[in-house]
């Protein structure tokens, strides 16, 4: 199979207009600066709290479809372990970005931390609409990745495939999932994935952890990956903003109606 589609990937920029260029050629995109550092401080130690608290009380999760490794910590339904994940959720930036890569309204689909530990693994090599019947000929889905720590080539940054996205949903050849490529940025930046762009989480063979919030946006019209209206911290339902409650899916438009209302 001819392997022209790969391209060398993206570089580390600090223009969005530059990143969504990056996005619609490679694939995927890194922006750098994208989180404030005050932010970037409060979400790396609410991450790290929620993780500890998760493996205290015996809530630690593996993900079983993406075949993680005891090492390997992932946190789901991050919204309701701390207000300030909703702020992430609905941050201008994001916002930006879906409105110009999916449109608006749009749904958040989920919003996880994973946590490579030292000597954590990778998981399954995917794409995020992989799961949708193919061919897949547009973006569905809109996976933003705000690194919490430095991700290096060493610690378990996250390997793609860049042009993979030109497959259009196809498993892509051995040979061609061997030149992934591993996101290299310091912490506080953001990696921009499209949904048909295919990658892994590297391995952390550093003596440290690294952390990361992946937040995937997606069509209203897809069923999220996390069930918002069981899972979802009351709180964040009872002062969530209409940003918040729209991507929660509790202001449907055409579809999700009660009564003919789009408000629930």
């Amino acid at each position: 199979m001819e392997l022209d589609w790969i391209t060398e990937g993206p570089g580390v920029t600090n223009s969005v207009d530059a990143a969504l260029s990056d996005l619609e050629e490679h694939g995927a995109a890194i922006l750098a600066d994208a989180l404030e550092p005050g932010l970037l401080r409060e979400l790396h130690d609410a991450t790290y709290h929620a993780a500890h608290t998760d493996r205290k009380y015996g809530l630690a999760q593996q993900y079983e479809f993406g075949e993680d490794d005891d090492v390997n910590q992932r946190i789901w339904n991050m919204p309701s372990h701390d207000p300030v994940f909703c702020e992430l959720a609905e941050l201008p930036l994001a916002i930006d970005l879906v409105t110009r890569t999916l449109s608006w309204p749009a749904s958040l689909s989920s919003m996880a931390a994973n946590i490579l530990h030292t000597g954590s693994g990778s998981m399954l090599v995917h794409c995020d609409q992989g799961h949708l019947p193919g061919p897949l000929t547009q973006s569905w889905v809109l996976n933003l990745g705000w690194l919490l720590d430095d991700f290096t080539p060493d610690n378990g940054g996250t390997l793609f495939l860049p042009g993979s996205h030109r497959l259009n949903g196809e498993r892509p050849s051995e040979e061609a999932i061997a030149r992934m490529i591993p996101a290299v940025a310091p912490a506080g930046s953001l990696l921009i994935l499209e949904g048909r762009t295919w990658h892994t989480n590297g391995i952390n063979l550093s003596d440290k952890g690294r952390a990361a919030i992946f937040a995937v946006y997606t069509f209203p019209v897809l069923l999220p990956q996390e069930n918002w209206f069981l899972s979802l911290n009351p709180s964040a339902r009872q002062f969530g903003s209409e940003t918040l409650q729209t991507l929660f899916g509790f202001r449907p438009q055409i579809l999700g109606r009660v009564n003919g209302m789009d408000g629930i």
